[in-house]
C-alpha cells in the first residue's frame, strides 16, 4: 500500500495531544450513550437557542514546532534589561535543582489543591515548610500557606484588622512609603467595604486614636529601614492593629516584625527563587499572632494523625470557608500560589538560614558600596539606613541619568521629579554596580571601594530563624533531589492518574505549552519595566485577548485578576463602577442562586453588595419565578445577578436567556461565572446569551496547571459598555481600581494559554469541548443504574460533568461520600468533588484529555465500590469494618497483624488499581477533628518524626 502525504491530517495530530479518545473509541462511547454521533449528542445537550452561529476562526492550527518558533520570535520582542527598579520585585536565582525537579516537574505542577490530605502529603509538607519559614522570619506565631501577591495580601490584612480590632473606627492608615501598587489595591478594596483610607507619614501624621489599624512598609518603598516599635505601641494603646508589609530577604538581617510588636506581617516570597515574570505568579504570605489564627484568610496547613496514630498533614480551620459561610465569608480566596510557595520553601530548604543570611548580606553590601560610590561622585543619597534600596536626589539630571543607565542596559526607578530609586538584588554583580556609577559619570572600581554596613546595631536582627532540622539538611544536590522526589512520590497528581473533579477541569497541561515560562525573555521581565521593553508581552496579551473575546463574545478583556475569585471581584467592581457612572450608586443588590460557587456570594460581599439568594428547583435549575419576583422587588436597587453556565449541577438550563432578560429589564447586569467554560468554547458564547461580564479560569479551560492550588489567572471579559470601567493600574494608565499588584496579574504563565489556543486553533478548541461533553455523558451512561445521576437535561444528557447521588448508600449501607472518596484512593484515583453543590454527592468531570482506557478504569473502580456497598447491604460484609470504612489502605497494611474480615488483597488492590504500578497513599485516613482541636501549623520537632519512625 502506498501512503500519500495527503493521507495525513496535521490538524488531527496536533489536537490529539489534548483529546484523549481515538476516533474508534469515540464510536464505542457513542454506542454506550445511545447516540449516533457527537453532533447528535451536542444537539441533545445544548439548547439550540444559545448555539453559536459562526465557528471560531483564527487560521490553521500550528504544529508544536511552529508554536515554539512563534513563541521564540515573540520572546525576542521583549528586551530583558538589568532591572534595579525594586518596588517589590527583584532579580533572584532559582537553583537549577528546584527548576528542574519542581517548576518543570508535572508531579508538582499538575497536582490539585490538597483537599484530600491522604494523597497530598508531599505538597502539604512543602507548604508546612513555607509556613514555618515565614513564621520564623517574621517573628510571628503562625503563617498561612500563601496568598496571591503582596498588594492583595496587604488588602486582606486591612480587612482582617477591621474584623479583629476592638476599635470602633472605620479608618485605616497606610504608610506613604508603601509600594504604590499596594496603596492602589488597598484603596480599591476599602471603598466598597465602607472603610476610609488615610495615607501619610507614620511618625508625623498618624493619630492612633482615630484608626482601627495601620500598615507600614518595611523596608520602605524608597529603601528606608525604620523602627516602628513606638508607633506600634501607640496603636496598641488604642486597641488598633499594626501590620508590616515586609521583605523576607531583608528580615534575615533586620529586626523582625514580631520583635517590634507587629500583629500581622504580609509580603511576597518572590525573591526566594521565583522569577519576576512581568508580575507573577508569586507566593505572597500573611503571618499573625496566635490569637487571630482563626481570622486569617487563605489556607493553613496543620498537623494531625491518621487512623494508625501516625503523624499526617492536612488543611486546617478555614479551608474553603467561603463555601460554608458564603456572603458572610471573610475572604473570597480560592486559588493560592501553591506551586510558587513550594518553590520558595524549597529555596529555603536548599540554602538554609546560613545561606539566606549570606545572600542577604551580599545584597546589602553591594547596596552599601553603591551608595558610597554615588556619594563619592557628589550625589545626595537620601536613604541613610537601608537594606537593598537607595533613593538618590539628582535634581534636573533625572532624565539624563535614567537615559544613561538605559544605555548601560539598566532600568532604574523614576521617583517623582528629581529623584531616582536603585535596588540591588541577588543577581546584582560588581560589574552592575560599576555600570550604575558610569551612568552617573564615574569610573569607580568595585573592588577598590570600601563601605560600612548601612544597618545599625539597633535595627540588626538578633533572633534566630529557620531553626528546624529540615532547613539544616545536607544540601548536596543528590540529597536535595531525593528530598523533592520523596515528597512528590507521596502525592497523586495528573501525571499519575485522572483527577475527575467536577467544576475544576483538571485537563492536560501539555509540555510544549509549559516550556516558554522558563525562558528569560518571559521570566526575567520586571512588571514596571518601560513599555517599549515588553513589546513581546504586549503582542501576546493583545492576541490572546482577541482570541478570548472571540471565544466568549465579549468586546474587551482585562488580564489583571490573578485568580478566578479575583476575576469575580473585578467583574463585580466593574459593574459597580458602571452603575455609579450612571448616577445609580444605590444599585447594590446581587441575586445569586443558592447552588452557586461559594466564592460568588463572598465576592459580592467584598464588592459592597447585598446578596439576595434565589431558589433552585428540584431538578437543579434556577427557580425562574423566584428569580423574576426578586428582580422585580428590587428593580430600583438591582445591581446584577451572578449565574454559572452551564449550571453548577452540570446542565445547560434552557431558561438562561430569560434570566438575562429579566435582569436587564430590571436595570441590572449579568455576571456569568466562567468556571464551566470548558463546556462552551466553540459551541456557545456567554456574550451572545445575554451576559455582560465573565471571568475565565485560564487555569482550567485554557490549560494553565493547577500547581497544587495555584497559580491561577482569572481575566474578565466584558461587553463594550463596561469596558471603560475595567481595572486600572498606577503603573500603566494611572487609573484607580487595581485589583492585583501587577498590571497583567500573573503574566508569565499566559504563554501556556496562548500556546494552547495556537496549537488547537478554533476548530480544535471546539472539538475539545465536544469531547469533554462526550466523556462526561459516557461516564454517566456507564454508571447509571449503579448510581443515580442527579441532574440531566430534558433529553437526559449532562454537560461536561455529572453528579452521582451517593446519599442512598449512606442510608442503606452506612457508606458516606467520604468513604467512597477514600476508597477511590486505593484504586489510584483522586476523588471527584465531594458534597458540592449538593451534600452527599460526587460531581465528576473527566475533561476531554482523558482516554477511554482511563475513564473505563475509573468506572470499573466506581462500579466495584457499588458492589462492595451491596455486600454491606446484604450483610455479607460488616457495616463498620469493611474496605470502604478503612480506606485508604497504605503499604503498612500489607505487613504485620491483620484482623479485618476481608483479605489484604481486597483492601489494597481493588478493581481498577494497577498491580505493577500501584499507588499507595502514605498515610491512612486523616483525623480532621483531632487536627483542628490540636492545631499545630509549623514543622514538628524531629523527635516526633523519630517517634513515628519507631
Amino acid at each position: 500500500m502506498t501512503v500519500k502525504l495527503s493521507d495525513y491530517n496535521p490538524y488531527d495530530f496536533a489536537n490529539r495531544r489534548h483529546i484523549g479518545p481515538s476516533p474508534a473509541e469515540m464510536e464505542t462511547m457513542l454506542q454506550t450513550i445511545g447516540v449516533s454521533s457527537v453532533d447528535q449528542l451536542i444537539d441533545d445537550t445544548i439548547p439550540a437557542s444559545i448555539r453559536q452561529n459562526s465557528p471560531l476562526a483564527w487560521g490553521e492550527p500550528m504544529s508544536e514546532r511552529e508554536v515554539l518558533d512563534h513563541l521564540r520570535e515573540t520572546a525576542k520582542r521583549n528586551k530583558v534589561m538589568t532591572s534595579m527598579i525594586g518596588q517589590g520585585y527583584y532579580g533572584t536565582v532559582m537553583p537549577p535543582v528546584i527548576q528542574r525537579c519542581v517548576l518543570e516537574n508535572p508531579a508538582w505542577y499538575t497536582a490539585y489543591t490538597p483537599y484530600q490530605p491522604e494523597i497530598s502529603q508531599g505538597r502539604l509538607e512543602a507548604l508546612l515548610n513555607f509556613q514555618t519559614m515565614i513564621s520564623d522570619l517574621t517573628g510571628l506565631d503562625i503563617a498561612n500557606a500563601s496568598l496571591l501577591d503582596e498588594a492583595t495580601a496587604a488588602a486582606e490584612a486591612m480587612a482582617m484588622a477591621h474584623r479583629v480590632s476592638k476599635s470602633k473606627s472605620t479608618t485605616f492608615f497606610v504608610d506613604k512609603d508603601c509600594h504604590p501598587q499596594t496603596i492602589d489595591v488597598i484603596r480599591t478594596r476599602a471603598e466598597p467595604l465602607g472603610l476610609d483610607i488615610i495615607v501619610g507619614d507614620p511618625f508625623t501624621d498618624l493619630d492612633a486614636s482615630s484608626v482601627y489599624g495601620a500598615v507600614f512598609q518595611y523596608p520602605g518603598t524608597n529603601g528606608d529601614v525604620r523602627d516602628f516599635t513606638g508607633v506600634i505601641s501607640k496603636l496598641h494603646e488604642e486597641k488598633a492593629i499594626a501590620t508590616l508589609a515586609c521583605d523576607p530577604m531583608a528580615l534575615a538581617l533586620i529586626k523582625s516584625p514580631g520583635d517590634m510588636g507587629a500583629d500581622i506581617a504580609v509580603g511576597s516570597a518572590q525573591r526566594f527563587g521565583v522569577p519576576m515574570g512581568y508580575g507573577g505568579p508569586h507566593a505572597a504570605f500573611m503571618a499573625v499572632r496566635d490569637a487571630w489564627k482563626r481570622s486569617m484568610p487563605g489556607r493553613l496547613v496543620g498537623v494531625t494523625v491518621d487512623a494508625r496514630g501516625n503523624q499526617a498533614y492536612r488543611l486546617a480551620l478555614q479551608t474553603r470557608e467561603q463555601h460554608i459561610r458564603r456572603e458572610k465569608a471573610t475572604s473570597n480566596i480560592c486559588t493560592a500560589q501553591v506551586l510558587l510557595a513550594v518553590i520558595a520553601s524549597m529555596y529555603g530548604v536548599f540554602h538554609g538560614p546560613v545561606g539566606i543570611r549570606a545572600i542577604a548580606g551580599r545584597i546589602h553590601m553591594k547596596a552599601a558600596k553603591l551608595a558610597a560610590g554615588l556619594k563619592q561622585l557628589g550625589f545626595t543619597v537620601e536613604t541613610e539606613e537601608f537594606f537593598d534600596t537607595i533613593t538618590v536626589n539628582v535634581g534636573d539630571q533625572q532624565d539624563a541619568l535614567m537615559a544613561a543607565a538605559l544605555a548601560e542596559g539598566i532600568n532604574l526607578r523614576r521617583i517623582g521629579s528629581g529623584r531616582i530609586g536603585i535596588s540591588c538584588d541577588e543577581i546584582t554583580r560588581p560589574k552592575t554596580v560599576e555600570a550604575v556609577w558610569r551612568a552617573f559619570g564615574g569610573s569607580i572600581i568595585f573592588a577598590e571601594l570600601t563601605a560600612e554596613p548601612a544597618i545599625t546595631d539597633a535595627m540588626a536582627r538578633t533572633s534566630e530563624f529557620m531553626t528546624h532540622p529540615v532547613f539544616h539538611m545536607n544540601r548536596a544536590e543528590s540529597e536535595m533531589t531525593r528530598y523533592i522526589r520523596r515528597l512528590s512520590d507521596k502525592d497523586l497528581a495528573l501525571d499519575r492518574a485522572m483527577i475527575p473533579l467536577g467544576s475544576c477541569t483538571m485537563k492536560l497541561n501539555a509540555t510544549a505549552e509549559m516550556l516558554a515560562i522558563s525562558w528569560p525573555e518571559f521570566a526575567e521581565m520586571h512588571p514596571f519595566a518601560p513599555a517599549d521593553q515588553a513589546e513581546g508581552y504586549k503582542y501576546m496579551v493583545d492576541d490572546l485577548s482577541d482570541k478570548l473575546c472571540q471565544v466568549t463574545g465579549y468586546d474587551a478583556m482585562s488580564m489583571q485578576p490573578n485568580s478566578g475569585a479575583q476575576g469575580e471581584y473585578a467583574g463585580l467592581m466593574t459593574i459597580r463602577a458602571y452603575h455609579e457612572s450612571r448616577g445609580e450608586p444605590n444599585r447594590r443588590i446581587c441575586l445569586i442562586p443558592t447552588s452557586a460557587h461559594g466564592t460568588n456570594p463572598a465576592s459580592a460581599q467584598m464588592a459592597g453588595m447585598t446578596v439576595v439568594p434565589v431558589g433552585t428547583r428540584q431538578n437543579g435549575d434556577i427557580d425562574i419565578e423566584d428569580f423574576r419576583a426578586k428582580a422585580e422587588k428590587y428593580r430600583d436597587e438591582l445591581s446584577c445577578c451572578m449565574i454559572t453556565y452551564p449550571s453548577t449541577h452540570g446542565v445547560f438550563e434552557d431558561t438562561v436567556q430569560e434570566v438575562c432578560k429579566i435582569t436587564h429589564d430590571n436595570g441590572g447586569q449579568v455576571y456569568l461565572d466562567g468556571a464551566n467554560l470548558n463546556a462552551m468554547v466553540g459551541l456557545s458564547r456567554p456574550g451572545d446569551i445575554g451576559s455582560d461580564v465573565s471571568h475565565l479560569n485560564l487555569h482550567k479551560t485554557f490549560c494553565i496547571p493547577h500547581g497544587g492550588g495555584g497559580p491561577g489567572m482569572g481575566p474578565i471579559g466584558v461587553k463594550s459598555h463596561l469596558a471603560p470601567f475595567l481595572p486600572g493600574h498606577c503603573a500603566t494608565d494611572g487609573k484607580p481600581g487595581a485589583v492585583s499588584a501587577a498590571p497583567y496579574g500573573s503574566a508569565s504563565i499566559l504563554p501556556i494559554s496562548w500556546a494552547y489556543c495556537l496549537m488547537m486553533g478554533g476548530e480544535g478548541l471546539t472539538q475539545a469541548t465536544r469531547i469533554a461533553i462526550l466523556n462526561a455523558n459516557y461516564i454517566a451512561a456507564r454508571l447509571s443504574g449503579a448510581y443515580d445521576i442527579l441532574y440531566t437535561s430534558k433529553s437526559g444528557r449532562v454537560a461536561h460533568e455529572c453528579i452521582l447521588d451517593t446519599r442512598p448508600l449512606d442510608d442503606s449501607a452506612g457508606v458516606s461520600v467520604e468513604d467512597i472518596a477514600k476508597r477511590l484512593m486505593d484504586a489510584g484515583f483522586h476523588a471527584p468533588t465531594m458534597s458540592w453543590p449538593v451534600a452527599g454527592t460526587l460531581m465528576i468531570e473527566p475533561t476531554e484529555s482523558e482516554t477511554k482506557a482511563e475513564i473505563d478504569r475509573f468506572c470499573t473502580a466506581m462500579l466495584a465500590i457499588r458492589e462492595e456497598t451491596r455486600k454491606i447491604e446484604s450483610g455479607a460484609m460488616d457495616r463498620d469494618n469493611n474496605p470502604l470504612k478503612n480506606a485508604p489502605h497504605t503499604i503498612e497494611d500489607l505487613v504485620g497483624a491483620w484482623d479485618r474480615p476481608y483479605d489484604r488483597e481486597a483492601g489494597c488492590f481493588p478493581a481498577g488499581a494497577f498491580r505493577n504500578a500501584k499507588y499507595f497513599p502514605p498515610v491512612n485516613r486523616v483525623d480532621n477533628v483531632y487536627g483542628d482541636r490540636n492545631l499545630v501549623c509549623s514543622c514538628p520537632p524531629m523527635s516526633e518524626y523519630l517517634e513515628v519512625a519507631e
